[in-house]
């Protein structure tokens, strides 16, 4: 499931245009798929089955296996809060609220085309998604206090850390939740981001193949567009029908 696996075909404009409109067919269809999956499945993400009297809450009752649990957690927050997010190392507790609802949206990586290692394209995944709760410092709003594109807030910072390191923690945790992910066709991945400090965050993956053209082929599209960002495409439609 790695970026650098992703497949390369070449294309006409014309076949372009046309995989594009199904690419966004398909994406529509999906995502909504997906937000109705885990609109349903929301009540077995609890995080308090995790962390317990640890994570302020309604009901803060101990939790069998809370206390390795929270350890491991402030474990992994330790060895990358520091660098990129310069928070300190000591998680107070009890943690923040965690929203129990559960949010879903593409992935996107970064590709240095055409031999410049200085100049990104950001690249959306159109077969995967990020899966967190939802929070006041998402995914993105996260990568952009990172990069600099977005004043850092401390504590959003933290929060978001924290809530994506629980969910990852679950899915390893409570082996049933990636079995029904699975069983709905979404297979599961645990993926650290070299952007984000090896932050490890839920990837959700269809089974509906994604590729993209040649360097030669984006870099004209983004300079016509005048934006540096590419989507992955989707050559099959009739699967979704």
């Amino acid at each position: 499931m790695g970026n650098g696996d992703i497949i390369r075909k070449d294309l006409d404009n014309e076949e372009f245009i046309q995989l594009r409109k199904n690419t966004e067919k398909i994406a529509e269809l999906l995502s909504k798929q997906l937000k109705g999956h885990l609109g349903v499945l929301k009540s077995l993400f609890n995080p308090v089955k995790l962390l317990g009297a640890y994570l302020k809450s309604a009901n803060m009752d101990d939790v069998p296996g809370s206390d390795k649990a929270f350890a491991r957690l402030q474990e992994q927050f330790a060895a990358i809060c520091e660098k990129p997010f310069g928070l300190p190392k000591k998680l107070q507790t009890p943690l923040s609220p965690i929203s129990k609802q559960l949010v879903a949206v593409p992935f996107k990586y970064d590709l240095f085309m055409g031999g410049n290692k200085d100049k990104a394209t950001t690249i959306v995944a159109a077969n995967r998604w990020v899966l967190s709760f939802q929070s006041e410092c998402p995914y993105s709003r996260l990568k952009a206090m990172v990069t600099g594109a977005e004043t850092r807030q401390v504590d959003d910072m933290k929060q978001a850390i924290v809530e994506h390191l629980t969910i990852a923690a679950m899915m390893e945790t409570f082996k049933e939740l990636p079995q029904l992910l699975a069983d709905l066709r979404f297979e599961m991945e645990i993926q650290p981001l070299k952007d984000l400090g090896g932050l490890p965050v839920v990837i959700l993956k269809s089974p509906i193949q994604s590729f993209l053209p040649s360097d030669e082929f984006m870099l004209n599209i983004t300079q016509l567009s005048g934006i540096p960002a590419f989507q992955e495409l989707r050559r099959v439609w009739s699967q979704m029908k």
